[in-house]
This record gives structure tokens, sequence and C-alpha cells, in this order.
């Protein structure tokens, strides 16, 4: 049989012809490569109608632009690690990046990392979710299923976007079942409950910070992003604008400082902004306040002003309307920690931080306030929270 001459085709076009080595091979120009040269992708097969299939397969693809990157038969561990460093970064919330970071590098990779992209299963995650449930945490308890669905809806997110871009066909987090996840009870405050805790406020630094919590319902973060430029007491209005952070360090000691954790490290470095938006665009809002509230505040201002004065040039003046006692904006944990504390000097039950914001919800409604107002007021997004 007499070999067939491989023609030469216009540039650009693609080419099948029978080569020396006896095989058909087929060539497809999918794109231009970084460095500016044509992507030129090569098949190759037995008989000429396999590499006529597989040469309009790949300019199918071209035309569709799912053509993956050349040589890269994706991994699960590779596909996440593109997706957190190109494609996601930038485009959501610090804190919602912060969330995927840890889905994807303490449970993903180390656990279906090695899967090909194209070959994940839904059986391998739901294998990797019963094995999460049964490992304990740094802290010698269960792991919990809501941290499980954290995951799940992390690797559902990023699994969607490989769909999106044709590396895969469907989304196996999409059939995969998460473990149930059984909601906390909400347990308010009672109103015997609200005065104990103004009492013990009204005796500790920064006390309004509480009650800006039980009578307001203000977040954690939107509370102690707050700052006196959000504030006019000639009016009474207060805007929510944005929420402080809970820091991240990385280690700025070259891993010399024997400290485990980089928040330890005495050259540490912060790796995330101090502050970001509200949660949602809902979070972005007036609150209107109470004249009681407003005294309050006012109080507060001078108490402040005399604590900077005390404190001099140790001051770090940042406008925050809850500081440190030099300026700084207080941390979530500390504050934090200022609420278990509060909770003890009142005398009462044990509660999460939360809770107040709860506390702050339930008392209106239970006083006939609309649905409508309270979902702006509490910067609720979602009607199903006004059900809890």
């Amino acid at each position: 049989m007499a070999q067939m001459r491989r023609t030469r085709q216009p540039s650009g076009r693609s080419s099948i012809y029978l080569g020396k080595d006896g095989y058909w091979h087929g060539r497809v120009t999918v794109g231009i490569r970084d460095d500016g040269k044509p992507d030129r992708r090569h098949v190759m097969g037995k008989s000429k109608a396999t590499i006529t299939a597989k040469v309009r397969k790949l300019e199918k693809s071209r035309d569709e632009r799912t053509v993956p990157e050349a040589g890269a038969r994706w991994t699960v561990a590779t596909w996440l690690t593109h997706w957190l460093d190109k494609i996601v970064t930038g485009h959501v919330k610090a804190t919602t990046l912060s969330a995927y970071n840890v889905a994807v590098h303490k449970h993903l990779i180390p656990g279906i990392g090695p899967h090909r992209l194209d070959r994940l299963e839904p059986e391998h995650l739901e294998s990797l979710y019963r094995r999460m449930l049964s490992q304990p945490t740094k802290f010698g308890s269960e792991t919990k299923p809501a941290t499980v669905h954290q995951v799940h809806r992390t690797i559902r997110t990023a699994l969607n976007e490989a769909v999106r871009r044709g590396h895969i066909a469907r989304n196996p987090a999409s059939i995969a079942r998460a473990p149930r996840v059984v909601p906390p009870e909400i347990e308010p405050f009672t109103v015997d409950e609200i005065r104990r805790l103004f009492l013990a406020a009204a005796q500790s630094r920064n006390g309004v910070r509480w009650v800006f919590a039980l009578a307001l319902g203000l977040r954690q973060g939107e509370a102690l992003g707050l700052k006196w430029t959000d504030i006019d007491l000639t009016s009474g209005v207060l805007i929510a604008r944005r929420s402080l952070l809970r820091p991240k360090y990385a280690h700025g000691c070259g891993g010399v400082c024997d400290q485990k954790y980089p928040g330890y490290c005495p050259r540490r470095i912060r790796t995330n902004p101090e502050t970001d938006t509200t949660k949602s665009r809902a979070g972005n809002r007036q609150v209107g306040l109470p004249p009681q509230l407003v005294t309050l505040l006012q109080h507060h201002k001078r108490v402040q002003q005399q604590e900077h004065e005390h404190a001099g040039n140790l001051w770090h003046e940042g406008g925050w309307v809850f500081t440190t006692e030099t300026g700084d904006p207080i941390s979530p944990r500390t504050d934090w920690s200022h609420w278990k504390a509060l909770l003890k000097q009142a005398g009462i039950r044990d509660g999460r931080l939360h809770d107040a914001r709860h506390t702050a919800a339930t008392l209106p409604l239970m006083l006939g306030v609309s649905q409508p107002t309270m979902m702006s007021i509490m910067a609720w997004s979602n009607p199903a929270m006004a059900q809890r």
C-alpha cells in the first residue's frame, strides 16, 4: 500500500495524515499559547476514522472554548489550587476566601487531592465526609457535620466552575450526600437576664458595646468595625458599612522562631485586611438609635477622650468607637473573652455571643414588629431567619 502523502494545510487548518510509523495522526490548532505561538494539539490512532472523530472532537472543544490547558490533566488538587489562586481570589469576600482555603488545604487536598478530576465520583466525596466525621479535631472533639457541610459547599462551588469551563461533564458534588446538619437550638435571653446583663455592662469598660449587641442586634464584626464617622449623635442614626475581621498571620521569621502557629511569631505578618464590607448587601444599612442609647454613646465618647489624653503618644487614633486602652480596634477573639466575662459577672447562664443578636430579633417580633421591618433592621437576606 502506497503511503499517503502529507499535504500542507493552510495556516490554522486541521490536518490528518498517515505517518511513517504506520499510525494515523491529526493536528488541530486550538488557540494561541502564552508565548504567542499557535497552540497545536496532536492525536494519533490506528485508523483514519478514529483520528477523524478525534480531530472533530478537538475542533468542537476549540469552538466551545472548553479545551484544557496544554499538557494539563487536572487532578482534584491541581484544580482546587488553580481555582483558589487564579479564579476566586479577588472576586469573593476575605472571609469567604479564608473559609475556602481551610476547606481546600485542610480537608479536600489531603483527602481526595490525587484523584483525576474527570474521574471523581460522588462516592469518593461521601467516603471523605465519613472519614471527617470519625476524625477528632485538634481540640479533641468530634468534627461537626456543619464543618463537613462547609467542605461540601466548597467542593461543589469549585466543581461547578470546572463544569462551566468544560473540564468535567458533571458535578459529582451535586450528587453526593453530605451528613445531615441539625440547626442549633436558639435560646434568646429573657428580659430578666437582659436587665442583669445591662447592669453588669454599665460597670465594665466599653459597656455600651453589649447594649449594641442586645438592643440593636449588630453582628460582632459590624459592632467592632464602627467608627465615629458612622454615627450621627444629633439625628440618632447609625450606618453599618464595614466589618472588622479576625486577623490572619504568616511567619515573618523564616521559620526560625520555633512557634507552631504564626500568630505567636515575634515577627508575624498579617495576611488579611483589617476590615471588609458587611456580610451581605442587606448588611449595609441605617439603624435608628433610641434616645437612651444616644445618651450612652455620648458618655462613652467622653470617656474615650479621657483615655486618649491619659495614653498620650501611645494612643493610635483610628476613629474606632470601641477600642483598647491605646486606641486600637478590639480583636474579635478579645471581644469574645469580654462577653464570657460579662456573662459570669452578671451571674447568668453561658451563651454564645450570637445569642445576643437572636435576642435583639426575638423581642421585637414578639411585640408585633413586621417581618419586613425586622429583616431591614437585622440585615437578613433570607426570610427563613425570621421563622427561626
